[in-house]
C-alpha cells in the first residue's frame, strides 16, 4: 500500500498541477504542497521545477515516479494474487497490440492453455500507447507490444522479431511491381492507408520515413483507419497501399490478393517485446512466463 503522501505525488505527476491534484484527491492545495515538501525532505531531493508557469519533474522526481508507479502496480497485482491463492485459481491479465492480438498471440496462448488448462485469462487488445497506460495504472500485469516505449520505465525481453513490409494490390498500385526497388518519392503519389496515432504499426513507418528525411504528410493522400481488416480490404480493393507486419498479411500474400511493395530499405525487422514495470517484485515470474509461452507452441 502506497503511503498517502506518495499517492499525492503520483497524482500531482498525473496532472502536473497542484490544484487539479488537490481536486482529484479531495484535499486542499496547501495539503498537497505539504506532502510534496515532506517527500523532498525525506529523500533530500527536489521533485519539481517551474519553467515559466509550467511544472516539470526533475531527474530525481522522474526516478521517484517510476518507483512509485511500480509500487502501485505491484500492490494491486499482489492483492489479486492473494485472492487467487485463496480461491485456488491462476490468472493471466495482460495486453497485446492489435497485430499481435489478431495474428500472433493465438498460437502461443493455445499452446500455453494446453499445458495450464485451468488458467483464467483476461486479454486486452489495444495500441501501444493505451497498453502502457493500462500497465502503469495496474489494470494489466504485463504486455506484448510492437511499438516503441520508454526503456527507462520498463523491464523487457524480446518476444519475437517480425518482418515489416509495404503491401499493395497486384493491380491497384501505381508503382510497377517489377521487383526493382524504388525510393519514397516514387510512392508518394499513392494513397497511404495507415493506423491511428499511438499504433506501433504506424510508429515503425513514421520512424522509417524520418530516417530518410520524410514524413507521412508527404503522401498525396493519407487515410487513417484503426481496424486492421478494413485496411487490408481497402488495399486489396486497390484503394491505396499500406505498411504492415508480414504476420498480418501472410495469408493474403500467399493467395495473391496482396503483393509486397519493392521499397528501398524494406523489409525492416522489428521487435515484438514482452514488457512489465521496471523493478517489479514479479520480474522473475514474468520471465518464467515468457519462457513458458514461447516454448509452448
Amino acid at each position: 500500500m502506497l503511503d498517502f503522501r506518495m499517492e499525492t505525488f503520483v497524482t500531482v505527476c498525473k496532472y502536473m498541477n497542484y490544484t487539479k491534484a488537490a481536486n482529484a484527491l479531495h484535499i486542499t492545495q496547501p495539503a498537497v504542497s505539504q506532502h510534496m515538501r515532506h517527500i523532498e525532505e525525506e529523500y533530500g531531493v527536489k521533485l519539481f521545477e517551474f519553467q515559466g508557469k509550467k511544472l516539470f519533474l526533475t531527474k530525481d522526481g522522474r526516478a521517484l515516479l517510476n518507483m512509485a508507479v511500480t509500487w502501485q502496480h505491484d500492490d494491486q497485482a499482489l492483492r489479486r494474487k492473494f485472492q487467487e491463492n485463496a480461491a485456488g485459481q491462476r490468472h493471466l491479465i495482460f495486453g497485446v497490440t492489435l497485430t499481435i492480438g489478431e495474428y500472433v498471440i493465438g498460437d502461443y496462448l493455445a499452446g500455453y492453455m494446453k499445458k495450464h488448462p485451468h488458467t483464467q485469462i483476461r486479454l486486452t487488445i489495444a495500441n501501444t500507447e493505451g497498453l502502457l497506460k493500462k500497465l502503469d495504472e495496474g489494470e494489466i500485469d504485463f504486455a506484448v507490444v510492437e511499438g516503441y516505449f520508454e526503456k527507462s520505465d520498463y523491464d523487457f525481453q524480446l518476444f519475437r522479431k517480425e518482418r515489416y513490409i509495404g503491401v499493395a494490390s497486384p493491380y491497384g498500385a501505381k508503382v510497377k511491381m517489377s521487383g526493382e526497388k524504388c525510393g519514397w518519392p516514387r510512392i508518394f503519389g499513392e494513397t497511404l492507408i495507415v493506423r491511428e496515432q499511438g499504433s506501433g504499426t504506424r510508429e515503425v513507418l513514421e520512424r522509417a520515413l524520418r530516417e530518410d528525411g520524410y514524413q507521412i504528410g508527404d503522401f498525396d493522400n493519407v487515410v487513417e483507419i484503426s481496424n486492421m481488416n478494413a485496411i487490408k480490404s481497402i488495399v486489396m480493393g486497390g484503394g491505396g497501399i499500406s505498411f504492415l507486419y508480414e504476420a498480418a498479411v501472410k495469408k493474403e500474400i500467399g493467395e495473391g490478393s496482396l503483393v509486397e511493395l519493392p521499397v528501398e530499405g524494406f523489409p525492416k525487422y522489428h521487435d515484438f517485446t514482452f514488457i512489465w514495470r521496471k523493478n517489479s517484485i514479479f520480474s522473475q515470474q514474468y520471465k518464467e512466463l515468457l519462457f513458458q509461452m514461447t516454448n509452448a507452441t
